[in-house]
C-alpha cells in the first residue's frame, strides 16, 4: 500500500502527533509544521499530497497559505480542521470535523476526488511570497 504524504499545519502539533499511530494505520505519512512559515517552507521543499490546516491556525493565516498553494499552481487538496463552530472554509477543499474517525473518513473522501495526473503536481518551487505578510 502506497503511503498518502500529509504536511498538517497547526499550532497545537500534539493533536496531531498523539494520533500519528492511527494516520500511518490508515495509510498517511504526515509531517508537521507548527506555523504558516513553517507550513510553507516544508511545501516549498516536499512532495505532498494534501495540505491540513489545523483550527489552531488564525482563519486568515489559513487562506492566505491556501492562496499561496493555489498561486503555485498546484492543485493537491487544501483540508481545514473545522473549529468549535463547524463553520467551513471557503477557501479549502473540504472542512472536517476534527474527530479522528470524521477526520480519517472526510481525507479519505477528498483524495478519491483529487484530481489525477500532472496538473495536480505538488510542492511550490518559484512562488513568491513576499506580496503578503504570512502569520507565524
Amino acid at each position: 500500500m502506497s503511503l498518502t504524504v500529509v504536511l498538517a499545519a497547526g499550532l497545537d502539533k500534539s493533536l496531531l502527533t498523539n494520533q500519528s499511530s492511527a494516520w500511518q494505520s490508515a495509510g498517511y505519512l504526515v509531517t508537521f509544521a507548527g506555523s504558516i512559515k513553517e507550513a510553507i517552507s516544508l511545501f516549498r521543499d516536499g512532495d505532498f499530497d494534501l495540505v491540513l490546516l489545523g483550527n489552531s491556525i488564525p482563519a486568515d493565516s489559513r487562506e492566505r497559505l491556501a492562496f499561496l498553494i493555489r498561486a503555485s499552481g498546484s492543485q493537491i487538496p487544501v483540508v481545514c480542521v473545522a473549529d468549535s463552530s463547524g463553520d467551513s472554509d471557503a477557501f479549502a477543499d473540504a472542512t472536517i470535523k476534527s474527530e479522528p474517525i470524521k477526520l480519517l473518513e472526510g481525507i479519505g473522501e477528498v483524495m478519491a476526488k483529487r484530481p489525477k495526473g500532472p496538473v495536480a503536481s505538488r510542492g511550490m518551487s518559484g512562488i513568491a511570497t513576499r506580496g503578503g505578510r504570512i502569520a507565524s
